[in-house]
């Protein structure tokens, strides 16, 4: 009699799925870009990610909706299947979901190693092949206790978020009757167009409510819980990026922000005029998080598309003890090291947006296709109008193809 195969456990709740797209998204985000971001769209940065989550609200919404009807990991390869009936499309989806975790995981290292190199005197590269390495061992420990570990790390970097913003308003009280002042006169063309260029990297910090779908499998009742946490994680990061960046823009000078390879902890220091030890800290914690988590995600990807036969099934193998796909974990870390080693984070970061919107754009047309084809949905899951997908659809292609256009 054949032994039956480890299979993924269903051990994530709603709590703890919030955190890990938070953990992606703000360990990828705010703590690392915001002073790539004021280097180019400068006093307009706050309007940049908030263009940036507008077309994310739309995306969202087909994921929320694709998650349910298709709950399987490698869930972006698995929508387009199913929505534009294509094996290579599906092949070419994973590929690009696995090409841009792994890069926007080296964009994140990179960030984390320049915080810690204002902590500690080492050679760049060893830190780089340390740090990935340490945290690839905790993403194959097992997903409950590396998801329990990262819920950690994020409930400390949006708390060192959270201080950021109340110092900000301890310092300047009127930060919101001054909010008109971020917005360019309607024929300043030279602002939007900074605001529309600078929208691909604060689009990059918003990355992560996405890769919730890929642990479905994982999850606890997922056609309930996996909707409400893609639209709590995406509100909660809007607003700590729009606080945070209109506080940053008001309180440090442009040029310092886009000089410093530490922007958060040169903001915390301008303005608590402390030491700023405790939130250099949390920003290195806020980055191992998202290098942690990344890891997580793309070795799901490969997992999943192993076992939908798009991969050799080796990819696909559990461990029984550990409960996660080794082979697959040991061979993202591997790629993550080479790519942080070899780039530099602002092409890191630009370079998977654009990988990103491109495996948007696909998933919102394969939920156009289902719903034009009247593919039934399950009963009972979260569905959205197909206006929805549209505009996503949308917004993609203006932040992808708008940049070359201005």
């Amino acid at each position: 009699m054949d032994r039956e195969e480890p299979a993924l456990k269903r051990v994530i709740t709603l709590p703890l799925l919030v955190l890990y797209g938070l953990g992606v998204s703000i360990g990828a985000g705010i703590y690392v870009l915001i002073g790539e971001a004021a280097a180019q769209a400068g006093f307009y940065t706050p309007l940049s990610f908030l263009l940036a989550s507008v077309v994310m609200l739309f995306i969202a919404s087909s994921f929320a909706e694709l998650s349910g009807r298709l709950p399987k990991s490698a869930g972006e390869a698995v929508y387009v299947k199913a929505g534009l009936r294509s094996e290579t499309l599906a092949l070419l989806t994973g590929a690009i979901v696995l090409i841009s975790a792994t890069v926007s995981a080296a964009a994140i290292t990179v960030g984390g190693v320049g915080y810690l190199l204002e902590l500690f005197s080492a050679p760049k590269l060893a830190m780089i092949f340390g740090v990935v390495l340490l945290m690839g061992g905790i993403a194959a420990w097992g997903v409950k206790q590396s998801v329990i570990f990262a819920a950690v790390f994020t409930v400390l970097e949006v708390a060192g978020l959270l201080v950021i913003i109340g110092a900000g308003f301890w310092n300047q009280p009127d930060i919101l009757t001054r909010l008109p002042e971020i917005m360019p006169a309607w024929g300043d063309t030279a602002a939007f167009s900074a605001i529309f260029t600078t929208s691909l990297i604060a689009f990059f910090a918003f990355i992560g409510f996405d890769n919730i779908v890929n642990l479905v499998e994982e999850t606890k009742e997922p056609a309930r819980v996996i909707p409400r946490a893609i639209y709590i994680t995406l509100a909660i990061t809007t607003v700590l990026y729009f606080l945070v960046s209109t506080i940053a823009v008001f309180s440090v000078p442009l040029e310092d922000l886009a000089a410093s390879s530490a922007p958060v902890r040169l903001l915390f220091e301008r303005l608590t005029n402390s030491s700023p030890l405790s939130i250099t800290l949390i920003a290195v914690i806020a980055t191992l998080n998202g290098i942690v988590l990344q890891i997580i995600m793309a070795a799901r990807v490969l997992y999943g598309m192993a076992n939908t036969g798009s991969i050799p099934a080796v990819f696909g193998k559990i461990h029984p003890k550990t409960g996660t796909p080794l082979l697959s974990t040991a061979l993202i870390t591997i790629i993550i090291i080479a790519l942080a080693a070899l780039f530099p984070i602002g092409a890191l970061a630009a370079f998977t947006s654009q990988m990103i919107l491109i495996v948007f754009t696909l998933t919102n047309l394969a939920l156009i296709s289902l719903k034009i084809r009247r593919v039934p949905a399950p009963e009972g899951i979260y569905t959205v109008g197909i206006w929805q997908p549209i505009l996503g659809t949308i917004g993609c292609l203006a932040l992808l193809i708008g940049p070359y256009l201005i």
